[in-house]
């Protein structure tokens, strides 16, 4: 999965006809995703040479090297037998990988969670690479599956747009608080900051100073200017959206709109690398989090595990449909009940759950969403 921020460190393993196998290592970049140590400019390889039968007969050097050095390292992968490559997942490693890929290697990566678990006592550069070797072969592990070129940039625009909205909500904010220092409010929603921004460019000193007008109007041409870069952002989602075919069929979801379709194509490379509905449900965090043992279950909240920003889109689509459900309960008995039951946000989980559910159902078997049918009393 995308990480936290921008290293990638890998592990190589030679193809199998050889029986004293190579295994390398190689850290690159600024940014340790195993524990959040800092290498600003350096980077670090880290080879080792051994027999998978005799693990104490390795041997291990570690070489260090200016920035820019990966570049390097897979220029000279090109010399080398098609490998196992194991990285860890982070920001650069769908990169890295597309571009080992490319020199016949195959590529595996893994969360640095996972990996964190094969680290023996210290960290160092030797003891890292050997942790995603070791990981890398396990059967159990999980592997991240590597995105493409156009499903990154697709993915880009939604992280560009999220940030543009909280910009411009700081901005509102910023607004709003300024204004009622000097005694001026506005109802809530778009119409309330409409008329604040007709008083900030019509104000000529009559109620604000003339330092605070000038401040404000700043914000106000900000503010504007990110609600325009906002709009062209959405225009090319929604031109996306109409030319994905597996995204028009998410859109029949209740709750799950145009933003939501394209966030969860864009992010989900392969829906059958899940076994089922549930897998795919935990793997975004809306799944209770166990912490059961002695054979006594015990679930606690949602895990939280997985694309924060795509959990967040399904809660956000499920607040919408419950809103309907509370105004026409009899189009949706299932949420009427629950909510009855439990309260609203434990019912918009639920609901973001089952919306997951229906999204990998479409994406692995095809189809569209069917209403399911009301029984008459």
């Amino acid at each position: 999965m995308p990480g936290h921020g921008g290293t990638t460190t890998s592990g190589l393993i030679s193809v199998p006809e050889v029986q004293r196998k190579c295994v390398a290592g190689v850290r690159t970049t600024a940014y340790d995703v195993v524990d959040g140590a800092r290498s600003r400019h350096r980077s670090a390889i880290g080879w080792f040479v051994g027999d998978e039968s005799h693990q104490g007969s390795r041997r291990h050097a570690n070489y260090h090297d200016r920035f820019g050095y990966r570049q390097e390292r897979v220029s000279d992968s090109r010399h080398l037998a098609p490998c196992l490559v194991g990285m860890e997942a982070c920001a650069t490693s769908h990169h890295w990988a597309r571009e080992l890929t490319k020199l016949g290697h195959e590529v595996r990566l893994m969360p640095a969670k996972d990996v964190k678990a094969y680290v023996k006592r210290n960290k160092n550069d030797a003891a890292d690479a050997e942790a995603i070797c070791e990981a890398v072969r396990r059967p159990t592990m999980r592997f991240v599956r590597i995105k493409s070129v156009e499903q990154q940039g697709q993915l880009m625009l939604h992280r560009a747009r999220d940030l543009l909205m909280r910009q411009r909500t700081q901005l509102i904010n910023a607004l709003r608080a300024h204004l009622a220092e000097f005694g001026i409010t506005a109802a809530q929603g778009r119409e309330g900051i409409k008329e604040l921004l007709a008083i900030v460019a019509q104000d000529e000193g009559s109620r604000l100073p003339v330092d605070a007008h000038a401040s404000l109007t700043v914000l106000a041409a900000q503010l504007q200017a990110v609600q325009t870069m906002i709009g062209s952002i959405e225009k090319r989602i929604v031109a996306q959206h109409r030319s994905n075919e597996a995204s028009k069929r998410l859109e029949t979801i209740p709750g799950i709109g145009v933003v939501g379709a394209t966030t969860i194509t864009a992010v989900v490379t392969d829906p059958k690398a899940f076994r089922s509905g549930r897998d795919f449900a935990a793997w975004i965090g809306i799944v209770p989090r166990q912490d059961s043992t002695g054979g006594k279950q015990k679930l606690g909240p949602i895990s939280k595990q997985g694309d924060q920003y795509l959990r967040r889109i399904l809660i956000v689509g499920a607040h919408s449909v419950l809103r309907r459900a509370r105004q026409q309960p009899e189009k949706y008995p299932w949420l009427t009940q629950l909510l009855a039951r439990r309260p609203f946000k434990v019912v918009a989980v639920a609901l973001a759950n089952k919306m997951a559910r229906i999204a990998w159902a479409l994406l692995a078997r095809g189809g569209t969403y069917r209403a399911p049918q009301l029984v008459a009393l």
